[in-house]
């Protein structure tokens, strides 16, 4: 578990968070070469004015389970450090079989921008949760909007650890991507 040494602040949308992105993404492509099937911006950093965490989150995506582990080797002899994270909550509706759900959580070296570097395999559901809440946030700012205030004053709570911040957003996300899933139906969404 982590501790929190300070508190979570969420900071104004960042017009740079996009280019940076990019020049993190190039890096994890070098190291993990033809083991990531896809480098993606994820998370609130990755959605245009939200405001976010000033940590990016990345998600490699993998053919299949051993190449989790394959890329989290190549990662940490690059000095990346791996996280205890193993898997994402399940989401109601979606399966349940706990495959759908595992992950490999690193971050960034010492002394570079922060990074999540969410590790998961190409199909899984929680592979394609990252890249449809992502998506369904960019087409409705006004649910980005309202999901930022959300986590705004989320933040200002007191928590123990990041966990404990992370376990309060998850049902809150997942009341976005539920109607995300019929919009995607809808509009012929596809990762």
């Amino acid at each position: 578990m982590i501790s929190l040494m300070n508190a979570i602040a969420i900071v104004r949308p960042d017009d740079t968070w996009g280019a940076q992105f990019e020049k993190t993404a190039e890096v994890i492509r070098r190291i993990l070469g033809d083991t990531a099937l896809r480098v993606d911006h994820i998370g609130s950093t990755s959605v245009p004015g939200l405001a976010a965490k000033d940590i990016l989150d990345i998600q490699a995506t993998v053919a299949t389970e051993p190449e989790l582990d394959d890329a989290v080797e190549r990662l940490t002899t690059a000095d990346w450090e791996i996280r205890p994270a193993r898997r994402d909550h399940p989401v109601p509706g979606l399966p349940t079989d706990e495959i759908q759900w595992v992950k490999r959580l690193v971050v960034e070296p010492m002394y570079r921008r922060r990074v999540n570097l969410h590790l998961r395999v190409d199909g899984r559901a929680n592979q394609r949760y990252a890249l449809l809440f992502r998506d369904y946030l960019r087409a409705h700012p006004d649910t980005a909007a309202a999901y930022g205030e959300f986590k705004r004053r989320a933040a200002a709570l007191k928590f123990d650890t990041v966990n404990d911040y992370a376990d309060l957003k998850d049902p809150v996300c997942d009341l976005i991507y539920l109607p995300a899933e019929e919009w995607a139906g809808r509009t012929g969404w596809a990762v």
